[in-house]
């Protein structure tokens, strides 16, 4: 059999051609089984997923449903705690946000082989070092992948809490109104709802006229905005308001002294960012704008001295 097979090079070929687009054909149906047992995710209910997760939201979701079972708890309820702090808890699980690290990581390893394969020469890598110099750049690329996402989430978070800082004591100022007004405070959250600047209270606060819709408690839907935001002055606030409505106390001026107190803790912080900016400064103008000054004011008298020969 071997002396046949050695005489006929042809059959030999055939066979391999025939072995390779056999097992191509099973690994596509295979691949074709896995992608059906996906079951398709009922999303009427949830906000939808950021337009980078929309662009590629079929891959992220059969990652998703294949590594939600190997996330241990600990892992879970750490993802869901930073999503909750963006606002996205209701359009991402834990589960599919490591899958979107995933598929980011793979996408961008291959984007980075690709580009380095569209500058390769024949005599770029010497010795046979092309293949270790295309995986480092792929495995570079596939860290960076993987950890964009989590730098995103982080600056999301980062900046949900600049603009809640920014706009809580405007929303205080219009509550209290609508209180002293003689509206409750489901009314007056309401007419905060409608008359506020849009933004991310203004989501929470609808959130929380939700849940209070849906049958939970004032206090319950409060609490529960507090702990999404995880924020000391939403939690003082909402603190103060539900320990007044069970006491009995009057919500007018329990109200407007955090309204006050949210406003001047606004300006502390901008007092604070005020006097940090000249500090933060000294880098760039040590680093950057000092060697360019010197340059400028030193040259002429250089090159004057190297034509007098001194």
């Amino acid at each position: 059999m071997l002396t046949y097979l050695l005489k006929h090079p042809d059959f030999v070929l055939m066979l391999l051609a025939v072995v390779i687009g056999l097992a191509a054909a099973l690994a596509g149906w295979l691949l074709s089984r896995t992608v059906a047992d996906v079951p398709q995710e009922d999303r009427a209910f949830k906000d939808p997923p950021p337009p980078a997760f929309r662009a590629v939201w079929w891959p992220i979701h059969w990652t998703a449903y294949f590594i939600d079972p190997l996330l241990s708890d600990k892992s879970h309820r750490d993802t869901l705690a930073k999503l909750r702090k963006a606002g996205l808890d209701y359009a991402l699980t834990p589960s599919q946000f490591l899958g979107a690290r995933l598929v980011t990581a793979m996408l961008v390893a291959l984007l980075c082989w690709w580009l380095l394969g569209s500058f390769d020469r024949p005599d770029m890598f010497a010795n046979g070092a092309s293949a270790t110099v295309y995986l480092e750049v792929a495995a570079a690329g596939a860290l960076f992948g993987y950890a964009y996402p989590a730098i995103w989430l982080r600056d999301r978070v980062t900046l949900r809490r600049g603009e809640l800082l920014k706009s809580l004591p405007f929303y205080l100022d219009i509550i209290t109104l609508c209180v002293e007004a003689g509206l409750n405070l489901q009314g007056a959250l309401s007419q905060a709802v409608a008359r506020g600047p849009k933004g991310i209270l203004r989501d929470e606060l609808q959130r929380v006229l939700r849940d209070i819709r849906a049958g939970r408690s004032r206090a319950e839907a409060l609490r529960t905005m507090a702990e999404r935001l995880n924020e000391p002055g939403v939690s003082t606030f909402t603190g103060a308001v539900i320990q007044a409505e069970s006491m009995g106390m009057s919500l007018g001026p329990v109200l407007r002294a955090q309204a006050d107190q949210r406003r001047s803790e606004r300006f502390l912080r901008a007092e604070k960012l005020a006097m940090e900016a000249p500090v933060k400064l000294l880098f760039p103008l040590i680093a950057f704008i000092f060697p360019c000054t010197f340059i400028v004011l030193f040259f002429p008298i250089a090159m004057k001295f190297m034509q007098e020969g001194l």
